[in-house]
């Protein structure tokens, strides 16, 4: 019995990696990430234990972390700027072997709630959060809080670019707000339709000037420009009103 249990011992092939593990999961502070055993060969059966590594951004200067030897590890503040990766050490009856696994990306922050206030809410790349006119409502009101002219002075009779930007007296951006606009004294440009801000917040008319329009060195066009919420008064509800003008030199 001994001699055969000795024998059979001897005939069991040690663990060996065939492909890496590997870490899944996205990698954010408070979410959970798990390693994947990847693929050993050896003798049957296999038992797998797990130590997690914090490393440098590039994935290499990697250091055990006290209590993290679970398949599964949530990620921590301390982790942030750094890549994970994981020992795998399968055992069977001919001993054991170990294996580090890939990096995970690098672990960024957890992304920031977004403000309590009105529904709709949409982050956008600058940092502002836009919601629709309908959720701005009394005593909230709207505001031309943006104005670009393109070019930025206006040398001739050709179409030019006039842009606005609608917030809320919160400081959200609002989008879904229909924007007009009006040269003073009136005729100097043609009619423009109103028309709706965008998920950002702007409105961008194409201005065709008139004949009309004194082409002179320290000139200037006054622009009225109205924003309000669709179904409300003109006057009235969260409307808003704000002169601006555009700079006129001559051709």
């Amino acid at each position: 019995m001994l001699a055969a249990a000795a024998g059979a011992a001897a005939m069991a092939v040690a663990s060996a990696v065939r492909s890496l593990p590997y870490v899944a999961g996205s990698a954010v502070v408070g979410r959970t990430v798990a390693v994947r055993n990847g693929s050993w060969g050896g003798t049957k059966p296999l038992t797998y234990s797990y130590q997690w590594l914090r490393c440098g951004s590039g994935g290499s200067s990697c250091a055990d972390l006290a209590d993290a030897k679970s398949q599964t590890y949530v990620l921590v503040s301390d982790d942030q700027g750094h890549r994970m990766r994981a020992r795998v050490t399968v055992t069977n009856s001919a001993g054991s072997s170990s294996a580090v696994s890939r990096a995970s990306g690098v672990v960024r922050a957890a992304p920031t709630a977004p403000p309590p206030g009105p529904g709709g809410q949409i982050k956008l790349a600058d940092g502002k959060i836009s919601i629709p006119v309908a959720n701005v409502a009394s005593p909230q009101r709207l505001i031309v809080s943006g104005v670009q002219f393109e070019p930025i002075v206006v040398r001739s009779r050709s179409p030019f670019t006039a842009r606005f930007r609608v917030t809320d007296t919160r400081g959200f951006v609002v989008r879904g707000a229909l924007v007009y606009m009006l040269g003073l004294p009136y005729g100097r440009i043609a009619n423009v339709p109103e028309q709706e801000t965008g998920t950002d917040g702007w409105v961008t008319f194409q201005v065709q000037p008139t004949a009309q329009l004194p082409l002179a060195n320290g000139g200037a066009l006054v622009v009225f420009v109205r924003a309000r919420k669709p179904g409300e008064n003109l006057l009235a509800g969260v409307s808003t009103r704000r002169l601006v003008q555009v700079r006129l030199g001559s051709p």
